[in-house]
Protein backbone atom coordinates (compact mmCIF):
# COMPACT_ATOMS: atom_id res chain seq x y z
CA UNK A 1 0.00 0.00 0.00
CA UNK A 2 1.45 3.52 -0.75
CA UNK A 3 2.02 5.90 1.46
CA UNK A 4 -0.65 8.43 -0.17
CA UNK A 5 -3.30 6.03 0.27
CA UNK A 6 -2.36 4.73 3.81
CA UNK A 7 -2.77 8.22 5.04
CA UNK A 8 -6.07 9.21 3.14
CA UNK A 9 -7.44 5.72 5.30
CA UNK A 10 -5.72 6.85 8.55
CA UNK A 11 -7.77 10.28 7.91
CA UNK A 12 -11.07 9.09 7.15
CA UNK A 13 -10.96 6.61 10.33
CA UNK A 14 -10.13 9.77 12.32
CA UNK A 15 -13.37 11.74 10.89
CA UNK A 16 -15.25 8.92 11.40
CA UNK A 17 -14.32 8.75 15.07
CA UNK A 18 -14.96 12.11 15.82
CA UNK A 19 -18.37 12.22 13.80
CA UNK A 20 -19.57 9.07 15.95
CA UNK A 21 -18.55 11.36 19.78
CA UNK A 22 -20.09 14.47 17.97
CA UNK A 23 -23.38 12.28 17.62
CA UNK A 24 -23.06 10.21 21.38
CA UNK A 25 -22.16 13.97 23.05
CA UNK A 26 -25.50 14.94 22.41
CA UNK A 27 -28.05 11.42 22.77
CA UNK A 28 -28.95 9.92 26.48
CA UNK A 29 -27.53 6.72 26.08
CA UNK A 30 -29.73 3.40 25.42
CA UNK A 31 -30.33 0.05 26.48
CA UNK A 32 -30.77 -2.72 24.96
CA UNK A 33 -33.67 -3.85 26.68
CA UNK A 34 -35.19 -0.99 25.84
CA UNK A 35 -38.57 -1.83 23.69
CA UNK A 36 -39.09 -0.59 20.55
CA UNK A 37 -42.07 1.74 19.38
CA UNK A 38 -44.61 -0.02 18.88
CA UNK A 39 -46.64 -0.17 15.54
CA UNK A 40 -49.26 1.96 16.10
CA UNK A 41 -52.70 3.34 14.06
CA UNK A 42 -52.30 6.99 14.72
CA UNK A 43 -54.06 10.35 12.94
CA UNK A 44 -53.52 14.07 13.53
CA UNK A 45 -55.22 17.55 12.66
CA UNK A 46 -54.57 20.64 11.88
CA UNK A 47 -54.61 21.84 15.76
CA UNK A 48 -51.81 19.75 16.67
CA UNK A 49 -53.37 16.91 18.13
CA UNK A 50 -52.45 13.50 17.58
CA UNK A 51 -54.74 10.20 18.13
CA UNK A 52 -52.35 7.30 18.42
CA UNK A 53 -54.08 3.73 19.48
CA UNK A 54 -51.83 0.91 20.47
CA UNK A 55 -52.71 -2.81 22.27
CA UNK A 56 -55.93 -2.05 24.37
CA UNK A 57 -54.85 1.49 24.70
CA UNK A 58 -55.45 4.85 22.76
CA UNK A 59 -53.38 8.16 23.45
CA UNK A 60 -54.14 11.74 22.58
CA UNK A 61 -51.41 14.27 22.72
CA UNK A 62 -51.39 17.92 21.59
CA UNK A 63 -47.68 19.73 21.03
CA UNK A 64 -47.04 23.08 21.70
CA UNK A 65 -43.68 24.80 20.96
CA UNK A 66 -42.35 27.92 22.14
CA UNK A 67 -39.50 28.93 19.68
CA UNK A 68 -38.12 31.69 21.92
CA UNK A 69 -37.68 29.80 24.72
CA UNK A 70 -36.91 26.49 23.54
CA UNK A 71 -39.89 24.59 25.45
CA UNK A 72 -42.21 22.29 23.96
CA UNK A 73 -45.61 21.29 26.09
CA UNK A 74 -47.14 18.16 25.66
CA UNK A 75 -51.05 17.62 26.99
CA UNK A 76 -51.90 14.22 26.80
CA UNK A 77 -54.90 11.48 27.98
CA UNK A 78 -55.14 7.44 27.80
CA UNK A 79 -57.32 5.74 27.55
CA UNK A 80 -57.38 2.10 28.89
CA UNK A 81 -58.98 -0.01 26.04
CA UNK A 82 -58.42 -3.39 27.38
CA UNK A 83 -60.16 -5.71 29.85
CA UNK A 84 -57.80 -5.58 32.79
CA UNK A 85 -56.01 -2.45 34.41
CA UNK A 86 -52.82 -0.67 32.86
CA UNK A 87 -49.92 0.24 34.47
CA UNK A 88 -48.88 3.92 32.18
CA UNK A 89 -45.13 4.64 33.14
CA UNK A 90 -45.05 8.71 33.29
CA UNK A 91 -44.32 9.14 36.94
CA UNK A 92 -40.65 8.86 37.00
CA UNK A 93 -38.75 6.55 39.41
CA UNK A 94 -38.03 5.90 43.24
CA UNK A 95 -35.11 6.98 43.83
CA UNK A 96 -35.49 10.55 41.71
CA UNK A 97 -38.39 11.28 44.53
CA UNK A 98 -36.19 9.69 47.27
CA UNK A 99 -33.30 12.19 46.44
CA UNK A 100 -35.49 15.10 45.60
CA UNK A 101 -35.13 15.32 42.28
CA UNK A 102 -38.44 14.63 41.28
CA UNK A 103 -41.82 15.06 43.19
CA UNK A 104 -43.90 12.19 44.32
CA UNK A 105 -46.98 11.88 42.13
CA UNK A 106 -46.38 14.75 39.76
CA UNK A 107 -45.35 13.68 35.92
CA UNK A 108 -41.48 13.47 35.72
CA UNK A 109 -39.31 14.86 33.37
CA UNK A 110 -38.74 12.77 30.17
CA UNK A 111 -35.74 11.62 28.70
CA UNK A 112 -35.27 12.86 25.69
CA UNK A 113 -32.63 11.80 21.98
CA UNK A 114 -31.26 14.23 19.76
CA UNK A 115 -30.85 12.76 16.17
CA UNK A 116 -30.16 15.00 13.57
CA UNK A 117 -32.43 17.90 13.74
CA UNK A 118 -34.85 15.22 15.30
CA UNK A 119 -35.69 15.14 19.13
CA UNK A 120 -37.89 12.36 20.67
CA UNK A 121 -39.26 12.31 24.20
CA UNK A 122 -40.24 9.69 26.68
CA UNK A 123 -41.82 8.37 29.68
CA UNK A 124 -40.99 4.88 30.07
CA UNK A 125 -40.05 1.79 32.77
CA UNK A 126 -36.00 2.10 31.75
CA UNK A 127 -34.11 -1.01 32.80
CA UNK A 128 -32.06 -1.96 35.81
CA UNK A 129 -28.05 -0.15 35.52
CA UNK A 130 -25.60 -2.13 35.17
CA UNK A 131 -24.04 -2.59 37.68
CA UNK A 132 -27.07 -1.84 39.60
CA UNK A 133 -26.92 0.59 42.42
CA UNK A 134 -27.34 0.73 46.13
CA UNK A 135 -30.53 2.57 45.67
CA UNK A 136 -31.87 1.13 42.25
CA UNK A 137 -34.53 4.21 40.14
CA UNK A 138 -37.22 1.54 40.38
CA UNK A 139 -39.83 2.46 37.97
CA UNK A 140 -43.35 4.17 39.22
CA UNK A 141 -46.15 4.02 37.70
CA UNK A 142 -50.15 4.49 38.00
CA UNK A 143 -52.38 2.17 37.57
CA UNK A 144 -55.75 3.14 35.40
CA UNK A 145 -58.73 0.66 36.02
CA UNK A 146 -60.27 -1.01 32.94
CA UNK A 147 -62.27 2.12 29.94
CA UNK A 148 -61.09 4.33 32.45
CA UNK A 149 -58.85 6.86 31.15
CA UNK A 150 -56.37 9.34 32.91
CA UNK A 151 -54.46 12.78 31.47
CA UNK A 152 -51.36 14.76 32.15
CA UNK A 153 -49.30 17.88 31.08
CA UNK A 154 -45.65 18.74 31.05
CA UNK A 155 -43.70 21.09 30.29
CA UNK A 156 -39.64 20.58 28.76
CA UNK A 157 -36.72 23.08 27.97
CA UNK A 158 -34.72 21.20 24.99
CA UNK A 159 -31.01 21.12 25.42
CA UNK A 160 -28.65 21.88 23.02
CA UNK A 161 -28.62 25.46 20.93
CA UNK A 162 -30.12 24.48 17.62
CA UNK A 163 -33.91 24.82 16.61
CA UNK A 164 -35.03 21.29 16.17
CA UNK A 165 -37.05 20.42 13.40
CA UNK A 166 -39.16 17.42 14.29
CA UNK A 167 -40.33 16.37 17.95
CA UNK A 168 -41.86 13.17 19.18
CA UNK A 169 -43.15 11.79 22.52
CA UNK A 170 -43.71 8.32 23.40
CA UNK A 171 -45.00 6.98 26.47
CA UNK A 172 -44.49 3.37 28.27
CA UNK A 173 -47.71 1.46 28.96
CA UNK A 174 -47.91 -2.27 30.54
CA UNK A 175 -50.66 -4.80 31.58
CA UNK A 176 -51.11 -4.40 34.91
CA UNK A 177 -50.43 -7.49 36.91
CA UNK A 178 -50.19 -7.79 40.38
CA UNK A 179 -47.29 -9.42 41.04
CA UNK A 180 -44.85 -7.09 39.18
CA UNK A 181 -46.38 -3.91 41.51
CA UNK A 182 -46.34 -3.33 45.44
CA UNK A 183 -46.31 -0.21 47.63
CA UNK A 184 -48.93 1.96 46.86
CA UNK A 185 -48.73 5.36 47.76
CA UNK A 186 -51.11 8.35 47.88
CA UNK A 187 -49.10 11.62 46.40
CA UNK A 188 -49.94 14.42 44.43
CA UNK A 189 -54.04 13.36 44.09
CA UNK A 190 -52.80 9.76 42.59
CA UNK A 191 -51.73 6.43 43.90
CA UNK A 192 -47.99 5.75 42.49
CA UNK A 193 -47.01 2.00 42.57
CA UNK A 194 -43.38 0.56 42.61
CA UNK A 195 -42.78 -1.94 39.80
CA UNK A 196 -40.60 -4.78 39.21
CA UNK A 197 -37.90 -4.12 36.52
CA UNK A 198 -39.64 -7.14 35.15
CA UNK A 199 -41.96 -4.94 33.40
CA UNK A 200 -39.23 -3.34 31.35
CA UNK A 201 -39.23 -6.32 28.97
CA UNK A 202 -42.82 -6.26 28.32
CA UNK A 203 -43.85 -2.42 27.89
CA UNK A 204 -45.02 -0.72 24.63
CA UNK A 205 -43.93 2.31 23.73
CA UNK A 206 -46.89 4.39 21.97
CA UNK A 207 -45.28 6.93 20.35
CA UNK A 208 -47.02 9.75 18.45
CA UNK A 209 -46.71 10.66 14.87
CA UNK A 210 -43.46 13.68 14.03
CA UNK A 211 -44.61 17.00 15.14
CA UNK A 212 -42.95 19.57 12.23
CA UNK A 213 -41.96 22.43 13.95
CA UNK A 214 -41.64 24.88 10.87
CA UNK A 215 -45.49 23.38 9.84
CA UNK A 216 -46.72 23.74 13.40
CA UNK A 217 -48.49 20.11 12.99
CA UNK A 218 -48.31 16.55 12.99
CA UNK A 219 -46.86 14.79 10.60
CA UNK A 220 -49.68 12.21 8.10
CA UNK A 221 -48.30 8.53 8.60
Amino acid sequence: MSSTMYSRIRRWFACSLALAAIACAHAQPSSSAEPDPMPADSASDAAGTAKVRGRGVALEAEFAYAGSKRVVTVSYRVHNLSAGPLAVFDRGDRHAVATGRQTAGAIAAPAWRIEGGDVSLSHAAAPLPNPAPVSPPTPLAIRVAAGAQTAGRFEFALPGLDAPKRLRWCLGVAAFEDRDFTAPESAGGVEVWRASFAVVERQQLVCTPWFDVAANGFAAR
